[in-house]
């Protein structure tokens, strides 16, 4: 493939996501005010109750066999590569540019996690059927890109919503915390000396609310008693195994979470598979009501990426240095990685012998941070403008990023 078609296969569906954006954006104006906060906010419960498990369940019980499963065992492996790389890097990126606090979950959560879904379902297929495709027959190599791509958005949204999901929750959980500790700072009769006020915030969250705390004796007994108090109810509910497990338990029955298993349930048994999947099935009813349901997510979610955004323009202020630390880590230092990740799985003989299966393994890599963490930041309040900002940078990257490793990628493969 040269490289201008190459350029107009990869750039092509991100520039569709931010014609989209844009559309969101207007909508979510003062002007047309069809995208309010609250809007979207019960738009994103929507998408993450109803379309997102359906998208997945639609395109897993459709494209994946058991067989596929067994001899793709490798990609859940590679995906949490792609977490584990970009989590720890994200991890360094904290601790040396410290951000504000409500910002370290958010930050990590866009190295760490890629859109392994959306993105491969459009780029993967347009590949094969371009011409000049190293990848042989057209056709076959179209069918094998969508079954490979299905199962990478299934894999990817199980750790979405799992250690995602937590890293948000986390941050959202934190800056809640700060902020009611401020407020109770502020509150007349509840002032706090400075020992405890340093107990309570961190050095970012002092820096960020610039509050300054007299000394009230009268008062500090009792403020002191009720914080300790609160502290060790929250100490004793974390130590608690049965909530912990509650917890997990919580974030594993998500509904992607679900979806994306009842997905490879009825794709992996054959006389479940022919209860919905055909034009002979009894119930194919179903699998088409499912898979109208699917197809609204990636409009959804991109619309309310748009809106979104203008609230990030108007309100965020995020220092370069974490734009650019994100995308050098995104689009830089994780390819790198994930080329002599799969050049030695290949080397060990544990990959398929198709390479468009290392093609998209490799891409996992590349690709740019998942809408969802939007979705996510949206769902917590917590972040939203600052998620906006950053997905526009590095969307905008991809362009240019997917299509100079993809170009790369096919290189080492052929």
């Amino acid at each position: 493939m040269g490289v201008w078609t190459l350029f107009e296969v990869a750039s092509m569906p991100i520039v569709q996501m931010l014609i989209v954006s844009v559309i969101g954006a207007i909508m979510a104006t003062e002007h047309f005010n069809l995208l309010s906060n609250d809007t979207r906010k019960a738009l994103n419960k929507i998408v993450f109750v109803a379309f997102t498990p359906s998208l997945i369940f639609a395109c897993l019980a459709e494209s994946v066999t058991f067989h596929d499963i067994v001899s793709w065992w490798f990609m859940p492996v590679n995906i949490g590569i792609t977490f584990l790389c970009g989590g720890t890097l994200g991890w360094i990126v904290v601790k040396l540019i410290r951000p504000e606090a409500h910002m370290e979950g958010l930050i990590i959560a866009m190295c760490a996690t890629g859109n392994l879904g959306n993105i491969l379902l459009i780029i993967v297929p347009a590949i094969c059927t371009q011409s000049g495709s190293p990848f042989g027959d057209h056709d076959v190599c179209k069918a094998n890109g969508l079954s490979y791509s299905s199962f990478s958005m299934a894999l990817g949204c199980f750790y979405i919503w799992t250690y995602t999901y937590q890293l948000i929750r986390n941050s959202s959980v934190k800056y809640n915390a700060m902020k009611e500790a401020e407020n109770l700072a502020k509150e007349p009769n509840k002032d706090l000396d400075a020992n405890e006020t340093s107990r309570l915030l961190n050095k970012e969250g002092r820096e960020q609310s610039g509050v300054v705390v007299p000394t009230d004796p009268e008062n500090q007994t009792m403020v002191y008693e009720e914080l300790a108090r609160k502290e060790r109810n929250a100490g004793s509910s974390r130590s608690t195994l049965k909530e912990n497990l509650q917890k997990i338990l919580d974030e594993l029955l998500a509904p992607p979470t679900i979806g994306a298993i009842a997905g490879f349930i009825f794709g992996a048994v054959p006389w479940l598979k022919k209860l919905i999947i055909g034009e002979d099935a009894p119930l194919r009813v179903i699998q088409d009501s499912i898979t109208l349901l699917g197809d609204g997510t990636i409009p959804c979610i991109t619309i309310i990426l748009g809106g979104n955004l203008i609230q990030g323009l108007r309100n965020a202020t995020i220092r370069p240095i974490i734009i650019i630390t994100i995308i050098l880590v995104r689009y830089v230092i994780l390819p790198i990685t994930g080329i002599g990740v799969i050049k030695a799985a290949g080397a060990l003989g544990i990959l398929p012998s198709d390479p468009l299966f290392s093609f998209v393994l490799m891409l996992q890599f590349v690709v740019p941070p998942a809408m969802n963490i939007s979705t996510m930041t949206q769902l917590f309040n917590v972040g939203q403008a600052e998620c906006s900002v950053l997905t526009m940078w590095t969307y905008i990257a991809a362009i240019f990023a997917l299509t100079g490793w993809s170009t790369v990628f096919m290189w080492i493969l052929t």
